[in-house]
């Protein structure tokens, strides 16, 4: 979770100002968490909020993270929410509309660690997602990440990552070099996820995913989210980028991040 929140944070100040260079400050006055880290933090929250077997139940994990997305959304509904998704949370009927943006991918970071396998965890994925974003690429890009993150916090190495992600989902017979120059922004699920994941695929840290991820530009707070949280679970987080991430959350998203972590037994 802090992975994602640490991308969406560091990529903030770059989403509109696209800068095609490792070479940036990861913080500035202006960095500041958006929807990626309050849609993060919404699914963690709602996950939370089920008890034992009741994961097992779809009917139940699905209603919990709608409710949780429509009760985060209207507690935070300015932080540059996509229009589509901004008219979901404040309707009346809250139907899915096909969505295959990459907010499926970015709000799913927390899954991987309430699943209690590979094939879990792309279930978990799949209710995250299509509550909102039911198109197939949306769903899509949910389970590729979190497979992604299964496999990394169950200590499997980049080449299994990889093989799994070309063999279920996406091609990624590019470099980030090869795409840099001429990469432009685009916040569909298959225009960006892949290109997320060959961040985490080339970093050699957690720091450097994040670098990587932002310097192609494009949807930069959310590519960066969307590698930063497989490279969490890879490389782990930083303590001095914990305790920077933490002191740019308010007390609610900061409280629900350490229930989090305490829920899942990582410190």
């Amino acid at each position: 979770m802090l992975g994602a929140i640490i991308g969406d944070i560091v990529g903030s100040v770059y989403e509109w100002n696209n800068i095609k260079s490792t070479d940036f400050p990861l913080f500035v006055n202006s960095s500041s968490f958006t929807d990626d880290t309050v849609m993060t933090i919404a699914v963690g929250d709602a996950l939370l909020s089920i008890s034992g077997k009741d994961l097992d139940d779809d009917v139940v994990v699905r209603h919990s993270i709608q409710k949780s997305l429509i009760l985060y959304g209207k507690s935070y509904p300015n932080v540059g929410y996509g229009s589509r998704f901004r008219n979901w949370i404040f309707s009346e009927n809250h139907i899915p509309y096909n969505s295959y943006g990459n907010g499926s991918a970015m709000r799913v970071s927390s899954v991987a660690y309430f699943a209690l396998d590979l094939e879990d965890a792309l279930r978990l994925a799949r209710l995250s997602a299509e509550v909102t974003h039911n198109h197939l690429e949306g769903i899509r890009g949910a389970e590729a990440i979190a497979g992604c993150i299964y496999l990394a916090k169950s200590g499997e190495g980049k080449d299994v990552i990889r093989d799994f992600v070309q063999k279920e989902f996406y091609s990624l017979d590019f470099t980030l070099n090869e795409i840099r120059d001429d990469y432009q922004f685009d916040v569909t699920c298959q225009g960006s996820v892949p290109q997320a994941i060959c961040a985490f695929l080339e970093g050699k840290s957690f720091e450097d995913v994040i670098r990587l991820a932002v310097s192609i530009g494009g949807d930069s707070d959310t590519i960066a989210a969307i590698a930063g949280s497989i490279g969490e679970a890879f490389y782990g987080v930083p303590d001095d980028l914990k305790i920077e991430v933490k002191s740019r959350l308010d007390p609610w998203l900061n409280g629900v991040v350490g229930k989090f972590y305490k829920r899942i037994n990582i410190n």
